[in-house]
């Protein structure tokens, strides 16, 4: 059943009717099998680009759909609910392009924003390390200067689309000043010494190929630093407050599939003479679930409403990412539940999307940093 919405436009009801759409009709049909192989849908990005979905949050002169957080995040959301892998594969290019489109030379947007936003290329956000992913300042991957530029030499772990992307926003250190020395980078997939180790095994989101990213001497044109020397995590960290979003709006997605799932079959299933869904114990198991996604998806917008009208809104960001990411692992946990013997096979989703929740709860900081930035914020409010 499709989420209950209030859009703030015809054009915005038209658009994530469009993703609605796309994702009932091109995406569910093939996300059971795709990801049983383990397959890389990279087609299936072609279509949303050609869609012009792959680019909303980004200026229209360069390419993009000039939409609100209000509004692309819902496409986000009907995507995840669809295929999670997709919905966090948009959410990763989106968080890809952020630097360069919020903190770029004009120069540098009018030459790489416009391709990076066609939705023929696909970007990768290059930040943790298998020693440094909750504290990103504590990162050893370095960009040595050198005549015309710089060499990068490190690795750089869990990166999504590793292997596969056209573009790699990179984070590298270029001082050995903790936080202060880390600089932000554009590297062009070709570049020579960049290299992808063979992709992670995951539990889910097994579409989604996530690899480390090996840089040996990595040459980098200065033009293509983005941002001053030092100032890379500072755009690492408001890239995130925005990339969390994208998760959390994906996490609500995933778990309004999960009750939607839970909800037909219970509908179906019969015991003691009348649906399952009809007896207290169960039915008000699946209440809490409605409540959940709606709890969630309400968080979310209204961090994105922040974000819209120019207010802080890294605190809400993290609650967002907390509550969504929190509510959906419990609401596929319950959905494997109310299909109980079924729920633990392969025949349903309900495996997967639990599955598929758990890790919604790990990137874009965990949890438990969600809850740090949180109680840090309280902590400084006057």
């Amino acid at each position: 059943m499709p989420a209950s919405r209030l859009m703030v436009s015809e054009e915005a009801d038209d658009i994530v009717a469009l993703a609605r759409e796309l994702a009932t009709q091109k995406l569910a049909p093939r996300v059971a099998d795709d990801e049983k192989q383990a397959i890389f849908p990279r087609d299936i990005f072609a279509l949303l680009g050609q869609a012009g979905l792959m680019s909303l949050p980004y200026p229209e002169q360069y390419g993009g759909g000039a939409q609100p957080a209000e509004i692309y995040l819902q496409v986000f959301e009907e995507i995840g609910a669809a295929w999670a892998s997709v919905g966090v594969g948009i959410s990763v290019h989106a968080l890809s392009c952020f630097p360069l489109a919020n903190y770029g030379s004009e120069e540098q947007k009018s030459r790489w924003l416009p391709e990076m936003l066609s939705g023929d290329t696909l970007g990768a956000y290059c930040l943790s390390e298998a020693h440094a992913g909750s504290d990103p300042a504590a990162m050893r991957t370095k960009a040595t200067r050198t005549e015309g530029g710089y060499l990068i030499n490190g690795a750089k772990a869990w990166t999504t689309h590793g292997g596969n992307a056209d573009f790699y926003t990179v984070m590298a250190r270029t001082a050995d000043t903790g936080g202060r020395g880390i600089s932000c980078f554009l590297v062009p997939a070709d570049a020579e010494g960049l290299s992808a180790a063979s992709p992670e095994q995951k539990m889910g989101l097994t579409g989604s190929p996530t690899a480390t990213m090996n840089f040996d001497n990595v040459f980098v044109e200065e033009a293509r630093r983005i941002g001053a020397e030092g100032q890379g995590l500072s755009i690492a960290l408001a890239a995130l407050e925005s990339g969390r979003l994208g998760i959390a709006a994906v996490a609500t997605g995933l778990a309004q599939g999960a009750l939607d799932l839970a909800v037909t079959y219970a509908k179906s299933r019969e015991a003691f003479g009348k649906a399952i869904i009809d007896h207290e114990g169960l039915g008000f198991v699946l209440a809490d679930m409605a409540a959940d996604v709606e709890s969630a998806r309400a968080t979310y917008l209204s961090a994105a409403r922040l974000k819209d009208v120019g207010r802080p809104f890294g605190k809400q960001a993290a609650i967002a990412k907390l509550v969504a990411t929190d509510n959906a692992m419990k609401v596929t946990t319950n959905a494997v539940q109310v299909l109980g013997g079924a729920g633990y096979t392969k025949d349903f989703p309900a495996e997967r999307f639990m599955r598929e929740a758990k890790v919604m709860q790990i990137f874009e900081g965990t949890n438990q940093i969600q809850r740090l930035v949180i109680s840090r914020d309280l902590a400084r409010a006057s």
